[in-house]
């Protein structure tokens, strides 16, 4: 990699909520500010990533592979490939943000602007208040279940009334929606502590679990191929490669914006360690389990259950019950506070850093999130899988001008105190404050993912759309600003890297 050359004048004031005089206030507040507070270890990286991955959607994804026909070593290496591919993207993107000390939506000013960035800032955001609803809803629907468990009193409540939600789910909603701003409203020290937790317990709970199951099964009864059809070469083939790209596109949201979390790494070397185990380690064997887990079902139940959630709800105990689903809650929680909470916390706040904090930007995404009725969202597949597509488009062009710009073209230079500097003429000024290479790679990028995901003969090619994206989008930007001097990024630059507690 490049040597990194940071403005040597944002070395000695990076402390958390500490705002140079020159820092203009349009691109500036406590939150967004560089931070010396970097005292995250790679366990906090690897408790990050714990949290992103078990999740009921983890789960579900992660048994699906095993569906697609394929023998059990072959899956094994699509998921160790497509997890070894993110671990890679994760460590490039992480870089630029933990030198700087600053989120991912002030990055993107480096590439797009220093008001430019509010486009790539505002594409996340959005995309990940959609998740934190249906998350959210995800989280009530298994606390709602665990309740009926107990109190089956409580069924009449359960008849949908207002805005397609029943009595009893717009209370378990609440409830999960005022958890989640209460672990948020304290701020990232306390995110740290909770994601620590959370994903340890998650696994405790899913190795007690397959644990219980193969002890009811035997052992003889787990099968790692999950599938009913026979493949030939060739479809096995595309399969192999389907799963990696899915397994890419489903990290590529928290991927995009793990500047915001890498910010706060000590270095680069605890940042690739926690990414380390936090990846090829934790999801192979995440894997692994519910595989064992999900298997064994057919066996104890007579079907395959996929829905974790249902599966501890069968279990005989009622401790277990309460123990197992109150869990998956946390963890649900878990996941929905890292990569859709925090996201649009810092994207908002970038669009007006004097009117909207970090707080304030959580709290826009947490109400949000209600007014979108998710639940009536999540019922509609065919209207879930076009938003998200349309906004998941924007995905791969933008991580793919980040990453060329970084990397390629300013080759790992970064100022820190122009990515605060509002005044026409500064380094990330541009044209009024919007880089137009930067826009004009992104469009014809965004315009082709979006064509395929809406042609139905390319439905296949779809799954591959993160990696056409960030494909061209990179091209595109590379030609563009291939004229750009690498002079000009070095002006007023030592080779100092930032300083750290």
């Amino acid at each position: 990699m490049p040597n990194q050359e940071i403005n040597s004048a944002a070395t000695s004031e990076l402390s958390a909520g500490i705002i140079k005089p020159g820092y203009s206030p349009k691109l500036c507040n406590d939150d967004l500010a560089p931070t010396r507070d970097q005292n995250w270890s790679w366990y906090n990286i690897f408790s990050f990533w714990m949290s992103d991955v078990h999740s009921m959607g983890g789960y579900v994804v992660a048994a699906s592979f095993f569906t697609l026909g394929l023998a059990s070593w072959q899956v094994l290496i699509c998921l160790l490939c497509g997890i070894c591919i993110v671990q890679f993207f994760a460590n490039l993107i992480a870089k630029p943000s933990q030198q700087a000390g600053v989120p991912f939506a002030v990055i993107c000013r480096q590439s797009f602007g220093v008001f430019g960035a509010n486009i790539p800032a505002v594409i996340r955001g959005i995309i990940a208040l959609a998740w934190y609803g249906i998350q959210t809803y995800l989280a009530a629907n298994a606390m709602m279940i665990a309740l009926l468990k107990f109190f089956p009193a409580l069924n009449p409540m359960t008849v949908p009334n207002w805005l397609g939600l029943s009595e009893l789910g717009w209370i378990c909603f609440g409830v999960m929606w005022v958890l989640q701003a209460m672990v948020f409203w304290h701020g990232m020290n306390s995110i740290k502590r909770f994601i620590d937790v959370a994903g340890p317990a998650v696994y405790l709970v899913m190795l007690m679990l397959a644990g219980w199951i193969v002890y009811k099964t035997g052992f003889s009864n787990i099968s790692f191929t999950l599938a009913s059809k026979t493949l030939t070469v060739g479809q096995q083939g595309w399969e192999m490669l389907t799963a990696v790209a899915l397994i890419v596109s489903y990290f590529s949201g928290p991927l995009l914006n793990f500047g915001d979390f890498s910010r706060y790494g000590k270095n680069m070397g605890e940042i690739r360690r926690g990414n380390r185990w936090g990846l090829p380690f934790n999801f192979l064997l995440f894997s692994i389990v519910t595989v064992v887990t999900v298997s064994g079902t057919q066996s104890l139940f007579g079907s395959m259950i996929t829905d974790p959630i249902e599966t501890v709800s069968r279990v005989g105990n009622s401790v277990a019950v309460a123990l197992g689903l109150l869990t998956m809650i946390t963890a649900t929680i878990g996941i929905n506070i890292v990569a859709n909470f925090v996201s649009p916390a810092f994207d908002f706040s970038n669009c007006s850093p004097q009117k909207i904090t970090f707080r304030t930007g959580g709290m826009i995404a947490a109400v949000g999130s209600v007014l979108l009725t998710p639940w009536n969202l999540f019922h509609s597949p065919e209207l879930i899988h076009y938003t998200l597509d349309v906004l998941g488009a924007f995905i791969g062009p933008v991580f793919g001008i980040l990453l060329t710009d970084y990397y390629l073209i300013k080759r790992g230079h970064l100022d820190v105190d122009a990515l605060f500097n509002a005044k026409p003429g500064g380094l990330y000024w541009y044209n009024n404050g919007f880089n137009p290479k930067a826009i004009l790679a992104l469009v014809p990028a965004v315009l082709i993912g979006l064509a395929i995901s809406f042609t139905p003969s390319l439905s296949d090619v779809a799954n591959f759309s993160w990696f056409i994206g960030v494909l061209l989008s990179g091209a595109f930007y590379r030609f563009l600003a291939r004229q750009d001097s690498k002079a000009k990024t070095t002006v007023s630059f030592s080779r100092v890297e930032l300083s750290k507690e």
